[in-house]
């Protein structure tokens, strides 16, 4: 089993808890009977435990983790709690109509600063700042594709104070970004500390009464049942909340597969640069490329910088050595750089990865099913900061059996079809993979993309 020198690597978030120990809870002693077992200690596991637990402090709850609280995506992710979902506004209203999308939609703005509410009211410095988010328009192909992304908000129903288009100085006057021509903001996203919430939702849910087992692995989960080798834990419903992580349970290796993102975290940046750079609001940013980049201003002035490129690996396998890929670190650092100029000697204290979980049809889902005594959430493609607290509320509101606005959201109950089988899944994932960086090569060497790639970039993403 890991310790806690080992969980330091796995993110410049973890590492950074200088307060913190890192040190296991105990594992599970035995066989038990609860009420409700959650399978998994990240963000989705403890905001189902926290709003169960705070709905009725009777219920007998406990947490399974394999590592410890927050050692997967919620500890490792980009710090961004916005109201972003995997599926595309159109696809929503495809496929649940235009007031049930909507519906989806305005939940996820409201769970924003639900987020940040619930850290204040519970004492977590999660470094919460909602300062939205800003996507560059660096190429003319960025600018038509934020353009049309503006459009399908508008024809959504999303307005000026949602999303707004700001030209080359408004831009520039809020991220002094090299080659900018615009840029979308939003104002529904914050940037937090993803491992500082993590810890202190584990530490909120313990106060309330909820018991968190760490160095547990579960093997299987059955009807009413989670199967360790410490012993079974049986209950009225166990919950599924292992995203990036689920194919190591049996039967499971096709339903969500694990897709690696990666990051970077400069050293903590002078007053002088940051004058340069501009960025004073902490907003989160990104740009129009299709193949994903991500960043924020941490609470201490570093630029915490991460993106996809990692590749798929065979069998939905998940290792420690995946956190790491020399390839995709130089690539962000070279994206960092060509946004910011100034940042050439600038020392890079930390890289890190983890696996995201992705469901075949890119939707993600929660649902209870009572018969098998069985809950899940997840499939949130990397969007999982707000939406797993979304998850957590609704879970409990299923699980206690109450007929609420959140339950009868349309992502509530929607089963996504299982992955191809190998040598299929590793194939067709990693051949998808690679599309955004070809796309972009197009872009930045015409000025715009191969039709065809993008037309299949947005067939396999649910766009």
């Amino acid at each position: 089993m890991h310790g806690p020198a080992f969980y330091r690597t796995r993110s410049f978030w973890l590492d950074s808890l200088a307060g913190d120990p890192l040190q296991p809870r105990p594992p599970l002693p035995g066989s038990t009977r609860v009420d409700v077992c959650i399978v998994g200690a990240g963000y989705t596991g403890l905001w189902t435990a926290y709003e169960l637990a705070k709905a009725d402090p009777s219920l007998r709850i406990v947490v399974l983790d394999a590592e410890i609280a927050g050692f997967g995506a919620s500890g490792r992710n980009g710090g961004w709690c916005s109201a972003l979902m995997p599926m595309g506004l159109d696809h929503l209203v495809e496929l649940h109509g235009r007031e049930p999308a909507q519906a989806l939609q305005a939940a996820m703005i409201a769970t924003v600063g639900e987020v940040g509410r619930v850290a204040g009211a519970e004492g977590i410095d999660c470094h919460f700042h909602k300062g939205g988010t800003l996507t560059l328009a660096t190429n003319p192909a960025h600018s038509a594709r934020l353009h049309a992304q503006l459009d399908e908000a508008r024809r959504f129903g999303l307005g000026e104070d949602d999303v707004r288009w700001l030209d080359r100085d408004e831009a520039a006057a809020l991220v002094h970004a090299q080659g900018t021509l615009g840029a979308l903001f939003t104002p529904h996203c914050a940037a937090l500390h993803p491992a500082r919430l993590a810890r202190g939702l584990a530490r909120a849910v313990e106060a309330r009464g909820v018991t968190i087992h760490e160095h547990t692995p579960v093997l299987e989960i059955g009807p009413g049942v989670a199967h360790t080798d410490a012993g079974n834990v049986r209950a009225d419903v166990v919950v599924r909340a292992t995203e990036g992580f689920t194919a190591r349970l049996a039967g499971l290796r096709r339903a969500i597969v694990p897709v690696y993102s990666l990051m970077i975290a400069t050293e903590p940046l002078p007053r002088s640069l940051w004058e340069e750079i501009g960025w004073h609001d902490r907003m989160t940013l990104n740009d129009g490329r299709n193949l994903i980049v991500y960043g924020q201003r941490t609470a201490d002035d570093r630029i915490a910088f991460g993106g996809r490129g990692a590749p798929y690996h065979f069998g939905s396998a998940t290792k420690a050595a995946y956190d790491r890929d020399e390839r995709v670190f130089a690539g962000l650092r070279q994206v960092l750089l060509e946004l910011f100029p100034m940042l050439g000697g600038i020392e890079h204290t930390h890289a890190w990865g983890g696996p995201l979980g992705v469901a075949r049809d890119w939707h993600c889902s929660v649902g209870l099913d009572r018969a098998a005594k069985q809950a899940w959430a997840g499939g949130y493609v990397g969007d999982g900061v707000a939406t797993s607290n979304l998850a957590g509320r609704t879970l409990a509101d299923l699980i206690l059996g109450r007929d609420t606005d959140l339950t009868r959201l349309p992502w509530v109950g929607h089963r996504s079809p299982r992955w191809e089988p190998e040598p299929l899944r590793w194939l067709g994932i990693n051949a998808a993979l690679r599309l955004p960086a070809g796309a972009d090569r197009d872009e930045a060497r015409r000025g715009r993309s191969s039709a065809w790639r993008l037309a299949l970039l947005d067939r396999l993403t649910g766009h």
